[in-house]
């Protein structure tokens, strides 16, 4: 892939096509046929490059905006992109410009709904790396707020544009696994002994803003255990139920079509990782939904060796067979007859795979993760719901917070979906939200 000429491509005819006549977010605009989508990209470190590269194999688009607290990481982003894109440490003066018509943002979690939220105000659209939120009352808001806006929000959990798993999804939600009871998906890495390391506080680089990276967290110094990246082991701004186990949760909630649990029970700590982190190097968390079934997600990070029977990240247990998900590849072994019940097979085994290209067709494969963005574009263009809309994104990131919620008060919660309350403690409800540092707010 070229990425220092990538933005100066023309639109293919298909492009050129589908671009016609469809109205962007800046007031009174509307996309010409030969005009690309003017991105703004917040947050340009590790996976926000990767985001600026599924973006930018899609000729339609402009990485016209940076923006990073790091100037080290803007100059490397901006070097990558080519060109002449704007370049601001401040993510508000990128939301000012009104040549922007959309933003990616990938900064760490606890900047996800302010952001999102001032950009959707701003009248942008919004591609916001999941997890949505750190809380259940950030990720209710900026719901609402892309619905007062009219805004297209997508959520990066991107297997929601994997057609193997839309074919999955239907599958499985016709029964054809009969009744799923159990799923279970876990996240394994051995980290033991060392982890993220320690290191004391310290004065931070002299090219990071730490105080905008804080954001509406509380003031502290810096830490090397805590930025760039491993912020993802600190419980203020990240977890890995909500890092990692997003995406499972997501995509057997999109199977089996649960809504939200019913019940709650997490139980974990650090017992064998001796770092400097915040959150469990081993938990379990066990979810049960009002349909009748479990969901058993593992972060195992002081053992990495494979949970399932069979290749794979999730399994999904049903009566007639299990689905193991795999990339691009979900596949089903029947289901024998146990106790007292004829052994034969209750099904044939299946594989599904990406559909094959007619013959003769060449047609760039693209990652899922650029299927999503495409996903993305064509519903700036369209105003339709994106595969992964705001409410999808916000619901699965629900279980993973659910999840922290009763690990850090010991508690079995229930859950009211509809009211988005704890039912059984007025200590966890206490936990749906935290208070902002000044100024920062989601109000308006």
């Amino acid at each position: 892939m070229k990425k220092a000429t990538i933005h100066r491509r023309t639109f293919t005819k298909a492009g050129a096509a589908a671009a016609i006549a469809w109205t962007l977010g800046r007031p009174g605009h509307a996309l010409g046929a030969n005009e690309r989508v003017r991105l703004g990209f917040i947050g340009v470190a590790n996976r926000g490059m990767q985001l600026i590269d599924a973006f930018l194999v899609h000729q339609d688009v402009e990485a016209a905006a940076l923006c990073d607290v790091s100037g080290s990481t803007l100059d490397r982003a901006a070097q990558r992109v080519g060109g002449n894109p704007f370049t601001c440490r401040d993510f508000r003066k990128l939301l000012d410009r009104k040549d922007i018509d959309a933003v990616v943002i990938a900064t760490p979690d606890h900047w996800h709904a302010l952001q999102t939220v001032f950009a959707c105000r701003a009248g942008k659209d919004v591609y916001v790396e999941k997890p949505m939120s750190i809380t259940i009352h950030e990720g209710r808001k900026m719901v609402e707020v892309a619905r007062q806006t009219g805004r297209v929000v997508q959520v990066g959990i991107h297997r929601r544009s994997s057609k193997v798993y839309a074919r999955a999804a239907q599958m499985i939600q016709a029964n054809k696994l009969g009744k799923v009871t159990v799923s279970r998906c876990y996240h394994l890495s051995n980290m033991y002994p060392t982890g993220i390391g320690k290191a004391p506080p310290s004065e931070p680089p002299k090219d990071l803003d730490w105080d905008l990276w804080l954001g509406p967290r509380p003031e502290r110094p810096f830490q090397a255990t805590i930025a760039p990246y491993k912020f993802r082991w600190w419980d203020l701004y990240s977890s890995q139920v909500a890092n990692q186990g997003v995406h499972f949760l997501d995509a057997i909630r999109w199977m089996t079509g649960d809504l939200a649990p019913s019940s709650v029970c997490a139980m974990g700590g650090r017992f064998a990782v001796d770092d400097d982190r915040t959150i469990p190097d081993t938990m379990e968390v066990t979810f049960q939904c009002p349909s009748g079934r479990l969901i058993v997600f593992g972060q195992y990070e002081a053992c990495g060796n494979p949970a399932l029977a069979q290749n794979g990240w999730a399994e999904l247990r049903g009566t007639l067979g299990t689905a193991y998900l795999q990339e691009e590849l979900v596949n089903i072994i029947p289901e024998r007859g146990g106790q007292f019940q004829d052994r034969k097979p209750r099904m044939e085994p299946m594989e599904i795979r990406p559909p094959e290209l007619p013959k003769g067709k060449r047609v760039a494969n693209l990652s899922v993760t650029a299927q999503h963005a495409r996903n993305f574009l064509d519903c700036i263009r369209s105003r339709a719901t994106p595969n992964c809309d705001v409410e999808i994104g916000h619901r699965s990131t629900t279980f993973s917070l659910l999840a922290n919620i009763s690990l850090a008060t010991g508690l079995r919660i229930e859950w009211d979906p509809q009211q988005e309350k704890i039912t059984n403690s007025t200590e966890a409800n206490h936990l749906l939200h935290y208070e902002y540092r000044k100024p920062w707010s989601l109000e308006g």
